[in-house]
């Protein structure tokens, strides 16, 4: 389990917050005032995260003892899909509260957990279950290529070694 906490230490942004608030003159969408509020310092950190491993998920606890039933969903959908875990590395949002919202920010995605693949936001958790149903998660990890290759097998049915 990797944390980010070393690098999202920030100072109270509350004067900034106010000041990118939108006026009638010149409003902002949501998602512009999100990204103007998430730091520099907190988005080259999340950058790194993202593209620490080919999968990378945000979770509340760890794969081993996730902390809500919807990252545990989310870590067992990965599992049945067969991802490599040498291509996979999670990062445990409840250490810290900048990742916790950040992460948010950054994707601009309400919840938590959130997966990454290939450094490109597939969505959370009833995404990944949707996927799941329909293939395209399978699809999209197998054109990744993170998935646990099997062993061919022998015409004996054994596998070769």
């Amino acid at each position: 389990m990797q944390s980010l906490s070393h690098a999202l230490r920030l100072p109270a942004t509350t004067s900034s917050r106010l000041l990118l608030r939108p006026s009638p003159r010149q409003p902002l969408l949501h998602n512009q005032v999100l990204r103007r509020l998430l730091s520099n310092e907190v988005r080259t950190a999340i950058d790194r995260a993202v593209a620490s491993a080919p999968v990378v998920l945000f979770m509340k606890g760890t794969p081993e003892t996730p902390q809500c039933g919807f990252s545990r969903t989310s870590i067992q959908i990965l599992g049945m899909q067969g991802v490599d875990p040498a291509k996979f590395t999670a990062f445990n949002v409840l250490e810290d509260p900048d990742l916790r919202s950040g992460i948010k920010e950054y994707s601009d995605w309400p919840t938590i957990p959130q997966l990454y693949v290939d450094k490109q936001f597939v969505g959370g958790c009833d995404i990944l279950m949707q996927m799941h149903r329909d293939g395209s998660l399978a699809d999209l990890l197998a054109e990744k290529k993170v998935i646990i290759e099997e062993e061919p097998e022998d015409t004996e049915g054994k596998k070769e070694t």
